[in-house]
């Protein structure tokens, strides 16, 4: 007998497998001589009350063998494929378009500027100890993008875009556990991250397609409004080579400034886009955890030997403005992720357990043309032109160093001057700075209602022991590259395919994966000539 059942649990019911099948056995009336076998299907954590609840959807196999779901991806050697593509990047959006090549049989080719993995981590070990930017190398760009060490979440409300569980499923065929599939924010952590990229890596090599790390794109050859050929610089050899590509997929990411310059400059089409940007703010982990699972620190060793660290999700209007959580990364750790040498930027990250002691998040301001209209004579790069402004001012305001600009979320909202600052896991250091002053008056004023209103919904969030870390600048492109809604070719230009978060059609993971599907499958649909 299978029996599908949807099961409203405690926490130690529902995350320990003994207590859960005897809930189960209970639920169905079994006896103890029925074997029983669980698939999870769904698992969700509803503290919204304070007898915090599972809700648990799955599958109860009595007296039968468990019937798991084999994950099977088929590709097709594609070494000697004529119909090639060409994709500049290898974050989410590069690698999963070369996947989809490979299921479709086409021939894909990366060329990537950054690192492979392994070699990438050393010159973040330089960024966090020796804050040294490698402009080429750094936690935006190398193999696996953004995400590979900016911690790995794959959550998306990107369903109308794409197939989520397909892209969830591939990942779990290249090494990620199986919960991604089963928790409804799933999680893979940045200690884990890279092994499954490489593996992903694996694939397309084993199955005739080409990477090339250290390539950066640096021109483009435009003919009769077609893409025609490229131009890639070696970053080893300092020499550059000419491609052909006739079909080329742009997901360069977020970061990638110098990509729209070049477009610009080439007179092809893109735009300034609304985008957002202000702090990350940091709190003990216990203190998130308290207050989410409606306990006083004291009780919390109950509560925590069955459920995660804490998150949470914020937002409110303040005078027309869109004030949110960003990014919430619990049981994790602040990074700096600048990508010249003369910014500071941070972001955040969790490894898998999600066990370091401080809960980080991007609290930002959404911006729009109103916010970058000093910046007008720049055109269609006054938003980022905006953006870059602000992260050179903190790089300034710390020192001119990688050290970021801090304040005490308290002194913040009284506009006080902290003496001192809590301890921080940004790793090159934090220094007291006035950070409405930074931000300016709209950012700031806003962050400060902002917070008054989150204090507000959670209890305790408001306290001195939280540091606001600046700046949070890098939460979306302020470029957009438009494309037609159907071809997703650029409007202007036939063959060229802007993708993912760089070209303002994805805001993570899971949903620049599905863009560069997305994209793939459109070249398909185009007769080899």
């Amino acid at each position: 007998m299978i029996s599908n059942l949807t099961l409203s649990l405690s926490p130690s019911e529902a995350f320990s497998e003994i207590n859960l099948k005897h809930k189960v056995r209970e639920e169905l009336g079994l006896k103890e001589t029925d074997e029983l076998h669980i698939l999870l299907q769904k698992r969700s954590i509803d503290s919204r009350q304070r007898s915090i609840k599972v809700n648990v959807s799955l599958q109860a196999f009595v007296n039968e063998p468990l019937k798991e779901e084999l994950i099977a991806v088929t590709y097709q050697q594609v070494a000697e494929k004529k119909k090639e593509v060409v994709i500049i990047g290898a974050g989410p959006a590069g690698l999963f378009a070369a996947l989809r090549c490979l299921e479709l049989g086409l021939k894909p080719i990366i060329f990537e500027r950054g690192k492979d993995v392994k070699n990438r981590r050393r010159d973040l070990a330089k960024l966090n100890k020796e804050q040294l930017v490698n402009p080429e190398s750094n936690y935006c760009f190398g193999e696996g993008g953004a995400g590979t060490y900016s911690d790995g979440k794959l959550y998306t409300r990107s369903s109308k875009r794409g197939d989520v569980v397909k892209i969830l499923k591939s990942l779990v065929h290249h090494g990620a556990d199986k919960t991604i599939l089963v928790d409804a924010h799933p999680h893979i952590g940045t200690n884990k991250l890279p092994k499954i990229i490489e593996n992903i890596r694996q694939t397309i090599l084993d199955f005739g397609g080409e990477i090339h790390f250290n390539s950066k794109l640096v021109d483009v050859t435009i003919d009769k409004e077609k893409i025609q050929s490229i131009n890639v610089l070696n970053l080893n050899t300092e020499q550059s080579t000419t491609y052909n590509a006739q079909y080329l997929i742009l997901a360069t990411g977020h970061s990638a400034r110098d990509i729209y310059q070049l477009l610009n400059d080439k007179n092809i089409a893109i735009e300034a886009k609304p985008f957002a940007m202000g702090v990350r703010i940091e709190h003990p982990q216990e203190m998130i955890d308290s207050i989410q699972y409606h306990c006083n620190i004291k009780q919390l060793g109950d509560v925590r030997e069955f459920l995660p660290a804490a998150s949470y999700s914020l937002v409110q209007q303040v005078n027309g403005k869109g004030v949110y959580s960003f990014c919430m990364c619990p049981g994790g750790i602040i990074a700096p992720c600048a990508t010249a040498q003369e910014e500071v930027v941070t972001n955040g990250w969790s490894p898998s357990k999600r066990n370091n002691p401080y809960a980080n998040s991007g609290i930002v301001v959404g911006l729009d043309a109103t916010d970058w209209s000093a910046f007008s004579s720049h055109k269609n790069l006054a938003a980022l032109e905006l953006q870059k402004q602000l992260e050179h001012k903190a790089w300034i305001a710390g020192g001119k160093t990688q050290t970021a600009p801090a304040q005490r979320l308290l002194d913040f909202i009284e506009n006080k001057t902290s003496g001192t600052l809590p301890s921080c896991s940004y790793q090159p250091g934090i220094t007291p700075v006035n950070m409405e002053a930074l931000l300016g008056n709209t950012m700031g004023k806003a962050l400060k209602e902002g917070f008054k209103s989150f204090g507000a919904k959670m209890k305790g969030y408001l306290t001195n022991e939280a540091v606001i870390v600046g700046v949070e600048s890098r939460t979306s492109t302020p470029v957009r590259i438009p494309r037609d809604r159907e071809t997703c070719q650029h409007i202007q230009i036939k063959g060229l395919y802007p993708c993912g978060e760089g070209a303002g059609y994805a805001g993570g993971i899971v949903s620049a994966a599905m863009d560069g599907e997305r994209c793939v499958d459109e070249i398909f649909k185009i007769p080899t000539l």
